[in-house]
């Protein structure tokens, strides 16, 4: 394992087998994320983003190569409860609160009540939902729900984050605005993220380091460090060195098609 990663991924590839024959979706990635890191995957529909963040989460098994979670296997990371999962769409239960949903986890992990309703309390402050604890899903925007969704996997404070284009369906000024929630919540916790966008500003925007994949079969094609400042304000885009590394991942992007 790279010294100091909290993820480590070796040569890790994955074909799926379908009636029409294999689908290789990745190929010979390797990558290290250091804790602490806020890691953007990037690349086109379809590139392998997903597929790896489920790697790491053990929802996917590799065919060949191996990835560590903490030092150890994506499954034994999943059973310690290493890092909380953010999907696509928000996912919660109608029939549930927020709150509700929020304590789902911790009440099948076996959390008493008074702990249940403190972490509650807590993740509902970071996300900003503070006093919805009550209200049903339905009751709340698409941005609110999704907040919620971060809370849920918030909830039993796992030192990895990861976030499967979690934004993605919203509006630009939801998105915005999200985006700056995040960061300011990333900034608090210190949690380590590994977060799939198809959004060059928004990987540019959040991430210390960008990893740029290619199309199927996923490879990476560039890491690159940014060099911008943790704490960032949102007219940060209009910068030049923003629009340099956004040039840089655009042509990290067109780079990857060169091996269709």
């Amino acid at each position: 394992m790279t010294e100091g990663a909290i993820i480590d991924a070796r040569d890790v590839s994955l074909t799926f087998q379908t009636n029409d024959g294999p689908v290789h979706a990745l190929r010979d990635v390797n990558l290290s994320v250091e804790k602490g890191d806020f890691v953007s995957f990037i690349g086109p529909s379809g590139c392998g983003k997903t597929t790896f963040l489920r790697v790491m989460a053990d929802l996917e098994q590799p065919t060949a190569g191996t990835v560590l979670v903490n030092g150890v296997s994506p499954e034994e990371a999943r059973k310690a409860r290493a890092y909380g999962y953010v999907f696509q769409a928000a996912g919660l239960y109608p029939w549930r609160t927020i709150g509700g949903n929020i304590r789902l986890p911790l009440e099948i992990m076996g959390y008493d009540r008074p702990v249940q309703a403190r972490r509650v309390k807590e993740v509902l402050e970071l996300v900003d939902l503070a006093g919805f604890e009550k209200k049903y899903p339905w009751q709340l925007s698409g941005g609110m729900q999704q907040r919620a969704s971060i809370a849920r996997a918030l909830a039993f404070d796992a030192d990895i984050l990861l976030m499967d284009e979690p934004f993605g369906a919203l509006d630009e000024i939801v998105r915005d605005h999200l985006n700056e929630q995040l960061l300011a919540l990333w900034a608090r916790t210190q949690k380590t993220i590994c977060f799939v966008t198809h959004s060059i500003p928004e990987a540019v925007y959040l991430s210390t380091k960008i990893v740029v994949m290619s199309p199927r079969p996923g490879r990476i094609t560039d890491v690159i460090e940014s060099p911008l400042p943790r704490e960032r304000p949102l007219d940060i885009r209009d910068t030049p060195e923003f629009l340099e590394i956004a040039h840089r991942v655009r042509e990290g992007l067109r780079a990857g098609h060169a091996y269709d």
